[in-house]
């Protein structure tokens, strides 16, 4: 298998990892079955829930998907209540970026220093917790931005330690050959979140009050504790020996990406996909100008709900590519495809087409999670997998933030047609480069 890489991108770094994913997997069917026939060929993959622990972690992301968008919404509209003002939402977001990307990069270390478990109890209940102060807050009628504010800190901080460690569980809980399946699963899960969360909140605010937005999270994080109470011990491999989570131990994470090309280029082309082609800052002054003779607040929701309704559908028919085995080459054609759409998009006077190429760019944004995802789990060893998720959050986090910018920029000074079609023929031009330069990534296969 020439990848470019070392072996221990491909395969458990030594014994003692594969004896430990099997241990840490529950018994089960295995993974091999006939060839799926009719429209089961097109279905998402369900193989890794006939792994018990997989299914509780997964399980359990189903509540709290939809469960974190309430609080999501609650607090930017109870900081506007509060203070009538869109900048102060802005400044809130802002708040808690901070400690999400510092405490992603030190909870990835974190997550490879100690038992995965039991840093995602200790997490999952912070963030329980978290959530029951913003419903204590409410509730009372304290009314102060600087609270909701530290505690939206706090709550990203708690999200930051907990986001690696719940990633790289998977690893240990399905077989190499189910991670595309199960990184399907979980972004399906997470994306119909984004969807179904904040109209459950539009519609829950006007019945039960804003406050109990914040009650129902905490209530849905119990379920994530319980769920995560009955996975098996993921104490680090190799022994007992301790581990540090210091600032040598993240420094060293970052020198395992820059070793190994095809994790380096796996999150190259996250941000080239989001911070050259995310055009969500333009979609307001695209609902006015361009599609508002189609209703200024049906064209602004229709293109925020497009994207990730198209990662939902291909979620839904991930069966047509999760079992797929040349995962490099997935990514790159998946960026390629969300630059094309992103350019069709930005191309397109009709609203409907335009929809129509924001709902394919959601595809293969969903293409793109599940086999960049795959290629963190599989091409990492275990001891480096916390910090390889905890660098991807942050980057998650950061790409649209960084394309919210340039392309905020870029729309003032060259109109938003202009930039959202520009942004996405660099997302093409780049990728393919990147592709053509370093074979690193279009030669990784499990």
């Amino acid at each position: 298998m020439d990848t470019g890489e070392s072996s221990t991108d491909q395969q458990p770094s030594n014994r003692a990892e594969a004896q430990a994913r099997a241990q840490d997997q529950a018994p089960g069917p295995a993974s091999a079955e006939p060839p799926r026939r009719g429209w089961r060929r097109w279905a998402m993959d369900t193989r890794p829930l006939r792994r018990p622990a997989y299914r509780r972690l997964w399980t359990s992301t189903i509540v709290t998907a939809v469960g974190s968008q309430l609080t999501a919404v609650a607090v930017p509209k109870q900081i506007y209540d509060i203070t009538g003002s869109s900048a102060w939402v802005g400044y809130a977001s802002l708040a808690g970026l901070l400690p999400l990307v510092v405490f992603a990069l030190w909870g990835g270390a974190v997550a490879d220093s100690v038992d995965r478990r039991k840093l995602l109890l200790v997490t999952n209940s912070g963030i329980a917790v978290t959530s029951l102060l913003f419903w204590v807050q409410a509730v009372t009628g304290f009314e102060s931005v600087g609270v909701l504010m530290v505690l939206l800190a706090l709550q990203q901080a708690f999200f930051g330690l907990n986001s690696p460690a719940r990633t790289a569980s998977i690893a240990r809980l399905v077989p190499a050959e189910e991670l595309a399946a199960a990184n399907a699963l979980g972004s399906t899960v997470t994306q119909t979140g984004l969807v179904a969360g904040p109209l459950l909140a539009g519609a829950l605010i006007p019945v039960v009050g804003l406050p109990e937005l914040y009650l129902i999270d905490a209530v849905a994080l119990c379920v994530t504790v319980w769920a995560v109470v009955r996975l098996p011990a993921l104490p680090p491999l190799g022994g007992p020996a301790v581990r540090r989570a210091g600032l040598r131990e993240i420094a060293a994470g970052f020198r395992y990406i820059a070793l190994h090309k095809v994790l380096l280029l796996s999150f190259l082309a996250d941000v080239v996909a989001m911070v050259l082609g995310m055009p969500r800052a333009l979609f307001p002054q695209l609902a006015a100008e361009t599609y508002g003779s189609y209703g200024e607040g049906l064209a602004l929701g229709l293109l925020f709900a497009a994207i990730p309704v198209g990662a939902v559908a291909g979620g839904l028919f991930s069966g047509t590519f999760s079992r797929a085995r040349r995962h490099g080459l997935m990514v790159i054609g998946a960026v390629v495809a969300w630059g094309v759409a992103i350019t069709g998009f930005g191309l397109s006077r009709s609203l409907w087409i335009a929809v129509a190429f924001l709902v394919l760019a959601g595809v293969a944004d969903m293409v793109s999670m599940v086999f960049r995802g795959a290629i963190l789990l599989s091409a990492a060893t275990d001891e480096m997998r916390g910090r390889m998720q905890g660098v991807f959050t942050v980057v998650v986090a950061g790409g649209p933030r960084l394309a919210d910018v340039l392309h905020g920029t870029a729309g003032s000074a060259f109109g938003p047609r202009t930039a959202v079609a520009g942004g996405g023929l660099l997302v093409v031009v780049v990728m393919l480069a990147l592709a053509a330069v370093s074979p690193a990534l279009r030669r990784h296969r499990v």
